[in-house]
């Protein structure tokens, strides 16, 4: 099982973790029920993985934190970091999503 982080969505995660005063740690990715197409992704800023974490690790030493639960959904998925004007943010290219909403905040499987 694995995740890919692109340099530029590393790169993000990495500035934003020194806006947020976190030196060590990685941005923490998980999926919940909920969303317009029935799964929708969370984030969280973590200093540590937690017991049971797939941890994945990209360019410039970005890190992932991705409970097992969260995982079967992710497997695969490339997390990239879109930085046109009009839609910024975190972009998942899950091959796992069988259906994702306009604004990619949410997905179905």
């Amino acid at each position: 099982m694995a995740i890919e982080i692109t340099e530029t969505a590393a790169r993000k995660i990495r500035t934003l973790m020194a806006k947020q005063g976190i030196d060590e740690g990685g941005l923490r990715v998980g999926v919940k029920g909920g969303g317009c197409s029935g799964l929708s992704y969370t984030f969280a800023w973590e200093r540590e993985a937690r017991f049971g974490d797939a941890v994945f690790e990209g360019p410039d030493g970005a890190k992932l934190f991705i409970d097992k639960k969260s995982l079967i959904y992710l497997n695969g998925t490339v997390l990239d970091y879109d930085t046109s004007l009009i839609s910024k943010g975190f972009v998942f290219n899950n091959p796992n999503a069988k259906s994702t909403c306009g604004c990619g905040s949410s997905f179905g499987a």
